[in-house]
């Protein structure tokens, strides 16, 4: 039987992303097929910065552009490369190409500088199916859906509403439909039965509505945020809806830093990444770790043959 197909998205190409990909190669063919979408003269450039060469089985989907590769520096012309990059990728499962699109990463201000009106990958993928994607990351031992991600804390308040977080549970369920699923509250001791915020009474009701619908009690919480991510709470919950990015994303990086994995839920496309940024400290120093990115391709490949069956 034919390995399936992942296309990789390179990233900034002054970052990490390319390094990882090359020396993950060996173990991620024994995986899948993966499919590099960048150009040889742009490969090539990056292999003699690295002081490597290309592997004879490395399969290029030629995505245009020529520019000299800075190790480290922030630059439009890498952050236009990594938008197109991630496009072809999209375009090669749309068309059935491949199973699963895997991304490294990209750098925002590179991305704001190239004129790209998108905040990140997720918002990108929103915009583009209109869907309303779900950020999750984690590992198999801890994996924390976010509710709002990028927005400063001053307006996270404000976006708890009962009709938005009830349909952002339902669709949490439509990719995670037996687990349980514990949702943290906003305010410190949720709330304390309002005397600390009142917040909590949106998310219990949010809650109620979600189990219903679903059949049964898959969503717990309001859940005390300073004590959901303790041994003693994870032994029963190893998934998560935090309220906002840093609560969530905090104990998950302090626990599981250099093996988690972003993915990309209730879409028509399956997209993992990386849960790491560009690393523009390390760049080109052959330094850079695989895990995430091994992570993120199995990972890729169990959600692929999930919507498959």
């Amino acid at each position: 039987m034919s390995k399936p197909t992942i296309a990789v998205s390179v990233g900034d190409l002054n970052g990490v992303g390319l390094e990882i990909a090359l020396r993950a190669h060996n173990e991620v063919t024994k995986l899948c097929k993966p499919i590099y979408c960048v150009n040889f003269s742009l490969l090539n450039q990056a292999t003699q910065l690295l002081k490597t060469t290309i592997p004879e089985d490395f399969t290029l989907c030629e995505v245009d552009g020529d520019f000299e590769i800075k190790p480290g520096k922030v630059t439009k012309e890498s952050g236009r490369y990594s938008y197109d990059s991630f496009m072809k990728a999209i375009t090669l499962c749309e068309n059935k190409d491949a199973s699963a699109v895997v991304t490294m990463p990209i750098h925002k201000e590179a991305w704001m500088m190239a004129g790209l009106e998108y905040k990140g990958h997720t918002d990108l993928l929103r915009k583009h199916f209109n869907k309303e994607a779900i950020m999750m990351l984690g590992c198999e031992k801890m994996f924390v859906a976010l509710y709002t991600e990028h927005i400063p804390l001053s307006q996270v308040a404000k976006t708890i509403e009962l009709k938005k977080l009830t349909t952002f549970l339902l669709d949490l369920h439509k990719d995670i439909q037996t687990q349980p699923i514990a949702v943290l509250g906003l305010n410190p001791h949720a709330g304390d039965n309002g005397v600390l915020g009142d917040e909590e009474s949106v998310i219990t009701q949010a809650i109620a509505l979600a189990n219903k619908e679903v059949g049964f009690e898959q969503f717990v919480g309001p859940v005390v945020p300073d004590i959901a991510f303790t041994p003693h709470f994870r032994a029963n919950y190893n998934h998560f809806v935090a309220m906002y990015h840093d609560q969530g994303l905090a104990p998950l990086k302090a626990l599981y830093f250099d093996e988690s994995v972003n993915i990309s839920l209730n879409l028509p496309i399956v997209r993992t990444s990386v849960d790491h940024g560009t690393a523009f400290d390390i760049a080109y120093k052959n330094q850079a770790k695989t895990l995430s990115y091994i992570n993120a391709i199995k990972s890729a490949l169990e959600l692929a043959h999930s919507k498959a069956s």
